[in-house]
């Protein structure tokens, strides 16, 4: 199976609960979800990425050394992603997927994070099996976006408000006086661009 990948490295999640762990990260080209504000927006197109056999990226993960795998995108669930993370998880991977949840997801997960996007709203299937519920706060509308995810997600599923990068100077008030009132919610930081790594 051949996936099309934008890039793939070795560096420290950033984001949500498991911020500050080491990882190896898969980013797949291809999204149509179309956020105005997307940081990898040179991901969206498949067509622009050269094609990866599942060995390969095997192969590469190995040499990283990290014990989990981040399949991120563009939007990774756009993909068959079962024979990817049958081959990582047969040989020892800890497989995380990040996802907007507009597709249904089809691969095994140990941690599925769900950052629903207003663009291309996320399906029943994907919601059902969130670990994490990470929403991005570009206004004080997206706090209400928030609340709709939050009945629907897993009762054990983790609940983040992240400031957009480009808004977070007005956004972190607000998300810091809402997760005071609201004390179930966490709110994550993109820490590896304050640390100005990928």
């Amino acid at each position: 199976m051949k996936y099309p990948v934008m890039e793939y490295f070795y560096s420290v999640q950033g984001e949500g609960f498991h911020a500050g762990t080491p990882a190896f990260f898969i980013r797949l080209g291809g999204c149509d979800v179309g956020c105005v504000w997307c940081d990898v927006k040179e991901s969206w197109d498949p067509d622009a990425h050269p094609l990866y056999e599942t060995e390969d990226l095997v192969s590469e993960w190995r040499k990283s050394g990290a014990s989990i795998v981040i399949l991120t995108g563009g939007e990774p669930a756009m993909y068959d992603l079962r024979p990817l993370t049958t081959e990582l998880k047969d040989a020892g991977a800890i497989v995380h997927i990040e996802t907007s949840g507009a597709y249904a997801l089809k691969g095994d997960f140990d941690w599925v994070t769900l950052s629903p996007k207003k663009f291309k709203a996320p399906i029943a299937s994907a919601i059902s099996i969130a670990n994490e519920l990470k929403v991005v706060v570009f206004n004080k509308s997206d706090f209400l976006w928030a609340e709709k995810f939050e009945l629907q997600v897993p009762s054990a599923c983790k609940l983040y408000l992240q400031p957009e990068w480009d808004r977070e100077a007005q956004m972190k008030g607000p998300i810091f006086n809402y997760v005071l009132q609201h004390p179930h919610w966490r709110i994550s930081l993109q820490t590896h661009k304050y640390l100005g790594v990928d």
